[in-house]
């Protein structure tokens, strides 16, 4: 066909990549607290992953200087790194101090996100804090050894009646752990849902649930993508590698391919 012959159809645009479904990231947890900030940033830019929620006991202290915290986030920007939120951050001492320096160091490194692990007690207090500080804060729920939050729902009726920007970071191995299954916490938690741990565990004949690759144990990483793409949910599934070994690259790598091979599929 000759350009002629073309020349009155609408030019066709380019297509542009279409997004995908949920949005990969990373915590820094998955590190070793022996590796310094600058090593988790470079391990993270070696797994093409952009999104980071940094653990600050580990990578970033709460003690840090106003110098220290301007700087890692100079580090983050100039790597292209995108901050995902901190934590998880321990708030179970009514302690008004405590709390406001924790938002205090988040709006310093402009953190929009700070997982938590609070009490029913500290919860009001941290929501006047939310409130002043304009950052959500995500309680992440620790299984059965959990004395205050076991399961995502313990954590639900608790929040309902507080500003949206109180809401859940879904630990789905520790979900899965406490007997819940991930796909319907999640569509339970709706809105509230603002962050998530993602990671596989495997039920073994003992009643056991070690920690495996994603996509080598019983969860159900492709139900759940589908259910976080239907709700439109809008924050990361931040892997949060818990398999030992000096070397977290390899098992991470196939983690995320794993992960991504799911997202490809749904796309």
């Amino acid at each position: 066909m000759g350009t002629a012959a073309v020349a009155g159809l609408p030019a066709l645009a380019a297509a542009a990549p279409k997004p995908a479904p949920v949005k990969l990231g990373v915590c820094s947890y998955s590190f070793t607290a022996a590796m310094k900030l600058a090593e988790v940033i470079h391990a993270v830019q070696a797994l093409g992953i952009r999104p980071i929620n940094i653990k600050p006991e580990f990578h970033l202290p709460y003690t840090s200087s106003a110098a220290e915290i301007a700087e890692a986030r100079k580090m983050l920007d100039d790597a292209g790194l995108l901050l995902a939120g901190t934590g998880t951050t321990y708030l179970t001492k009514m302690d008004e101090g405590e709390i406001r320096q924790r938002f205090e160091f988040n709006k310093a490194l402009g953190s929009p996100l700070i997982v938590i692990g609070p009490t029913a007690e500290t919860l009001p207090v941290i929501e006047k804090y939310v409130k002043e500080y304009d950052i959500k804060v995500a309680i992440h729920n620790h299984g059965p050894s959990d004395k205050h939050f076991p399961t995502p729902q313990s954590a639900l009726k608790v929040i309902q009646p507080m500003d949206p920007r109180v809401g859940l970071c879904i630990d789905v191995g520790h979900t899965m752990r406490a007997g819940v299954d991930p796909v319907a916490a999640a569509q339970e938690a709706g809105a509230r849902l603002l962050d998530m741990h993602t990671k596989d565990v495997r039920r073994e004949s003992n009643g056991s649930w070690p920690a495996v690759n994603v996509g080598d144990g019983s969860i159900a990483i492709p139900a759940l993508f589908r259910q976080l793409e239907k709700m439109g949910y809008p924050g990361y599934c931040n892997l949060e590698h818990e398999l030992r070994g000096e070397d977290k690259l390899p098992d991470m790598r196939i983690s995320f391919a794993y992960m991504r091979g799911v997202l490809a599929a749904m796309g």
